[in-house]
């Protein structure tokens, strides 16, 4: 006998890796997708729908309100907020702080990841460039120290999926061949690198770019800096943060053309008011100004992240930048699990994966969220 868990959703257009199925279906049988209908399944039909994998975001710090710099239930609820927004597989990102804050706060998002709620941590700072510090405290930067870096790697209890950094810092070349070593990516941003020291990074390991073009150099014919060449190197993907503020569309356009979906990850890099509203936030020891959407720092004013939510990055790249569908959820489901070494259990919709997938009507706005099986948004449908 069926269960609730044993459905089959019928009649939608199916983005699958091998390209879209009109009227087609998905069979979820407990937490997998089932390559058949379980024996009396219940038939979803949502016809005139989109079926798309579960959005795997691999920036993330925060939604909802909180942050994942603060408590258990703090990162709970940025965890809550951008699942119901179709990010089903999340990264954990932290902000420059005082090293022991940061180990303190890798210790308590292990246990997350250790509970299955987020795939990982990413520490973003503070070994970044005071020339590209952004929306970082510059009184806590410091060099990329091996010794130091190794100190994060162990507090996060394996749990460590990336680390930003300045490379051309000092200690900054050897970091990336530590991490590299410890099967950590290593991520080139907040970086005021020239083209042949970026050059060097990659070659020692280096393998993301950390939101590219934000928080670097711009590209000059003369001095073609890093975005060149992170761009020209297939070893490397490319974030993107695809919110119409940190992005001219010419700019995602150049992106896609050199690097092609295969290597573009949008990301969200959002902060506490992702999926809340305007206000006064904190991110890490700064305080934030959202007006319209828009988070700036109060200090000076530089962008302080994103209030972006996945479901808006999807629907802006197919009605504003003019993506295919199936670039879209290569960029924010198939490329960011590949990345993080999960493609054998997310990031398509493909028999034996776990049951992660976006319902989203025909103007590509979300209707419905499954994560493993269980919705987390349930559709309303006729």
């Amino acid at each position: 006998m069926a269960t609730e868990r044993e459905t089959v959703l019928t009649g939608a257009n199916v983005v699958l890796p091998t390209g879209t199925v009109p009227n087609g279906r998905v069979a979820v049988a407990g937490r997998r997708i089932a390559a058949d209908a379980p024996a009396g399944a219940r038939a979803v039909d949502v016809s005139g729908h989109w079926l798309v994998p579960g959005f795997v975001d691999v920036h993330n710090h925060g939604g909802g309100g909180a942050s994942f710099s603060g408590t258990a239930e703090d990162a709970l609820t940025a965890i809550r907020t951008h699942r119901a927004h179709g990010t089903t597989t999340l990264v954990a990102s932290t902000v420059t702080d005082e090293m022991d804050l940061l180990v303190r706060q890798a210790g308590l998002l292990s246990e997350l990841a250790e509970q299955g709620e987020i795939a990982g941590i990413h520490f973003e700072g503070p070994f970044i460039s005071p020339c590209r510090k952004g929306a970082h405290s510059e009184g806590l930067l410091r060099d990329p120290d091996p010794a130091e870096v190794r100190k994060l790697i162990d507090a996060a209890r394996g749990k460590a999926k990336m680390v930003t950094l300045a490379t051309e810092l000092p200690g900054g070349i050897d970091s990336v061949r530590l991490l590299a070593e410890h099967g950590v990516i290593a991520a080139v941003g907040h970086t005021d690198a020239g083209y042949e020291q970026t050059v060097q990074a990659i070659d020692a390991g280096a393998t993301v770019a950390t939101h590219l073009f934000n928080a670097m150099p711009a590209l000059n014919h003369r001095a073609p800096g890093p975005i060149a060449a992170l761009l020209q190197d297939e070893r490397v993907t490319v974030e993107l943060i695809n919110d119409g503020v940190h992005l001219h569309p010419a700019a995602l356009q150049v992106a896609f053309r050199h690097a092609g979906a295969h290597r573009v990850a949008f990301i969200t890099d959002a902060m506490d008011a992702a999926g809340t509203g305007d206000g006064r936030y904190m991110l890490g020891p700064l305080e934030v100004e959202v007006s319209e959407g828009v988070a700036r720092l109060v200090e000076g004013g530089s962008i302080a992240g994103s209030t972006l939510t996945q479901d808006r990055a999807f629907q802006r790249a197919v009605t504003v930048d003019k993506l295919s569908v199936e670039d879209a959820v290569a960029a924010l489901s198939a490329t960011p699990a590949r990345l993080l070494g999960l493609s054998d259990r997310v990031g398509s919709l493909e028999p034996g994966k776990d049951a992660d997938l976006v319902l989203l009507d025909a103007d590509f706005a979300l209707k419905g969220v499954m994560r493993q099986g269980e919705w987390v948004i349930a559709p309303q449908l006729p």
